[in-house]
């Protein structure tokens, strides 16, 4: 349980689909976690919001920690959609806590999956986030969101398959039984598929990958097409990124480990285990973010 003698950590992780906080102290680490909603800041700021202090609030509670310890926390908060300094100062500036730094998701995801070594990372989930961590140097390609790029992800993924779905359905492919099954959860209506896609969020759209996923595995040729084709995107971003051969590459996120036998041989031999994830770059960061903001005394 938390020892109010030491300040308050929180970390948070969040996306398109949910986020999840955690909360310990630097000596200790994390000592509890919760999950909550959507937290895409460019999709929806206030709910993004709205479910960071809500599982930061449900994480403290079940460490054991008061509303006074939240107020005199250090945090770190790694967001999908924070798009400028302007955005992190938004959103530290309406948190409750003592001392917040504030980044995208990228550096959290980096941090978490490769800690202090040098490599590569694929993190693919309802976005895809492709980075380099080189002598503590990062670099990324991609991450402009889902209406301009986030190849390969979950809600890439998903939206193909709707798309799909409309053509067969215009008789201009064929079904398989991937658009065959998704097309059912529309009660075979095209317009259906309009109204849902005029609303959807990258996280709706996401919902579907699973689907592809698992026809893929099963050899449904279709979804086979499209995660080869999202696998040849991931390529071309190490590439970009100066891979080579031989060198480290961590897959995260929900779908990102779902891609290891789509990848070139030569990328998929050097794949290793993350040391960890986004939520535990995020608590690294706010570590740090604690120790350049030492408490007041209360």
């Amino acid at each position: 349980m938390f020892d109010s003698a030491e300040p308050l950590i929180i970390g948070v992780d969040g996306g398109g689909t949910g986020c999840r906080a955690a909360v310990g102290t630097c000596s200790t680490g994390i000592l509890a976690q919760a999950s909550g909603g959507a937290a895409n800041f460019a999709t929806d700021p206030d709910l993004a919001l709205a479910n960071v202090t809500q599982a930061v609030t449900e994480a403290a509670i079940k460490a054991g920690a008061s509303t006074k310890d939240l107020i005199f926390a250090s945090a770190h908060i790694g967001l999908a959609g924070v798009m400028s300094d302007g955005d992190g100062k938004r959103i530290a500036d309406l948190l409750p806590y003592k001392a917040v730094s504030v980044t995208d998701d990228r550096p959290t995801s980096t941090i978490g999956a490769l800690g202090a070594k040098d490599g590569y990372l694929l993190s693919v989930g309802t976005g895809t986030i492709a980075a380099a961590s080189i002598q503590t140097t990062f670099r990324y390609v991609g991450g402009w969101g889902f209406h301009v790029a986030d190849q390969a992800s979950g809600a890439w993924l998903g939206r193909a398959a709707l798309e799909q779905v409309l053509l067969c359905y215009d008789s201009m492919a064929k079904y398989t039984g991937v658009t065959r099954s998704l097309f059912s959860k529309f009660d075979d209506d095209p317009n259906q598929i309009t109204a849902f896609s005029m609303s959807a969020t990258p996280g709706d759209f996401g919902k579907f990958a699973p689907d592809v996923v698992r026809g893929a595995a099963n050899s449904d040729p279709w979804a086979v097409e499209i995660m080869n084709k999202g696998a040849a995107h991931l390529t071309g971003s190490l590439m970009a990124l100066g891979f080579h051969a031989g060198d480290p590459v961590c897959l995260s996120g929900g779908v990102g480990p779902h891609y290891a036998g789509y990848l070139d041989p030569e990328i998929a031999a050097n794949v290793i285990q993350p040391s960890g994830n986004a939520l535990d770059g995020a608590f690294h960061l706010a570590c740090q973010n604690a120790r350049k903001h030492p408490r007041s005394k209360r």
